[in-house]
């Protein structure tokens, strides 16, 4: 009884195990339809997503004020009611009109359009980032829900293969052929087992809530996806990533247009030495003869130019030149700092994202085959009476550990893929 007990036993552990391979085809067969997969799910948060549209309205105001930095000022335009013997309004002596326009240094109008359009284009930057950041995260959340899904459908399995072992230790201890403490073991496997199954479904939801949250729908909408877990090797060297995430990260071309702005400032703040121009027209009427320039001229036009000078130089444009130097100084080291950060991120991440891939490829090449193999030497054994039954639970365990860990380790790839892409600024594409 004992040997059928634990044969049992056996036979169930040995089922959970091989759930984990079936796990995506059996979820896809009982939906009965093809949920949506990770580039779909992409593609409506890039639609619906709050963050991307609200980027997408900043760059198109961005691109406004491009033609705005070329207009000219207002101009200035008055009309004087002068020397009236009245109230103010009546009885006046003369009229005049002045229209006045004020003008700047040549060439300050094309730099200022140069810096416009440039801000721009960082909008324009600061939109594609938060499209890949929008999509990194919405497939970061993908995969961690299929990750969750998968071993909470293999732990509900082994709860019920557990309630299932835990009724035949229960009749063997009633018969006397096992001890008290194989029964107790089950009891406390089954709780354990319950207990995890709680935590990955609260994971599950947790996680769907944080889908739903990138695809702009509420929290608690339900959701139909494509479960199965695919991956490959990164076959693209190191240096070419770091190489090509230089020449595209949105972080690095932006601090690169911020440094050229801050040079087109610096050009600007020298220029303020240079004088503004104020043109004004007077035109004048006079309705007093004794008040015109002479009795048959009633009427006359002027013509005045201005300019501002620069005198307090030492207190106002030297402070602007230097505070435009160093801003420019400071936008230089921004720079290489960005891209130092991304040449360390893409490594790391690189680095990362083979371990996992290398470690998955492990699992699944050895040491599940080796788990099983230890397994089947186990049960052999146990037959014979040459080790106990904590042994083979033992060996049965490390079959289990070591296809959960396959899971974990493949979505540690994908997770830091994903990264990668975000890291370099585009899809690998490979």
């Amino acid at each position: 009884m004992w040997i059928q007990a634990s044969k049992v036993a056996i036979a169930a552990v040995m089922a959970v195990a091989a759930l984990v391979t079936l796990l995506p085809k059996v979820a896809r067969a009982a939906s009965g339809s093809q949920g949506l997969d990770v580039t779909q799910l992409v593609q409506v948060a890039l639609e619906v997503n709050p963050q991307v549209r609200a980027a997408r309205a900043r760059w198109e105001s961005a691109e406004h004020s491009i033609k705005q930095s070329y207009a000219p000022n207002d101009p200035q335009v008055s009309y004087t009611n002068g020397d009236s013997a009245g109230d103010g309004f009546s009885r006046s002596s003369y009229h005049t009109l002045l229209v006045g326009e004020a003008f700047q240094f040549p060439g300050k109008a094309l730099l200022q359009g140069s810096q416009a359009r440039r801000s721009a284009e960082i909008a324009r930057l600061v939109y594609e980032a938060t499209v890949r950041d929008t999509r990194a995260a919405v497939e970061a959340a993908y995969y961690q829900l299929v990750l969750d899904s998968a071993l909470a459908d293999v732990n509900a399995e082994n709860v019920r293969n557990l309630e299932q072992v835990l009724k035949v230790t229960q009749v063997a201890y009633s018969a006397n052929q096992v001890t008290q403490t194989d029964f107790i073991s089950a009891e406390f496997d089954l709780a354990a087992a319950r207990q995890l199954q709680l935590q990955y479904k609260t994971n599950i939801e947790n996680d769907e809530t944080a889908l739903n949250q990138l695809l702009s729908r509420p929290p608690g909408s339900p959701l139909d996806f494509e479960r199965t877990l695919k991956f490959e090797e990164l076959k693209i060297p190191l240096d070419t990533l770091v190489d090509r995430a230089e020449g595209l990260r949105q972080e690095i071309l932006e601090a690169a247009l911020s440094e050229r702005n801050s040079n087109t400032a610096l050009q600007l703040a020298k220029m303020e030495y240079l004088p503004d121009f104020t043109v004004s027209y007077f035109f004048d009427h006079y309705l007093l003869a004794s008040a015109a320039p002479a009795p048959n001229r009633t009427e006359d036009h002027s013509w005045v130019i201005g300019a501002n000078l620069p005198i307090f130089f030492w207190l106002k444009q030297n402070e602007d030149v230097a505070r435009a130097r160093t801003n420019l100084e400071a936008s230089r080291y921004d720079l290489v700092s960005v891209k130092n950060q991304t040449a360390a991120a893409v490594t790391s991440l690189y680095r990362s994202a083979q371990y996992g891939y290398q470690t998955a490829i492990l699992y699944r090449q050895s040491l599940i085959p080796l788990a099983n193999e230890d397994f089947e030497v186990a049960l052999t054994a146990y037959q014979s009476g040459k080790i106990s039954f904590v042994e083979l639970a033992a060996a049965l365990r490390r079959g289990y550990d070591a296809r959960v860990s396959y899971l974990q380790a493949a979505n540690q790839f994908v997770a830091n893929r994903v990264a990668l892409e975000q890291a370099v600024g585009a899809p690998l594409g490979q």
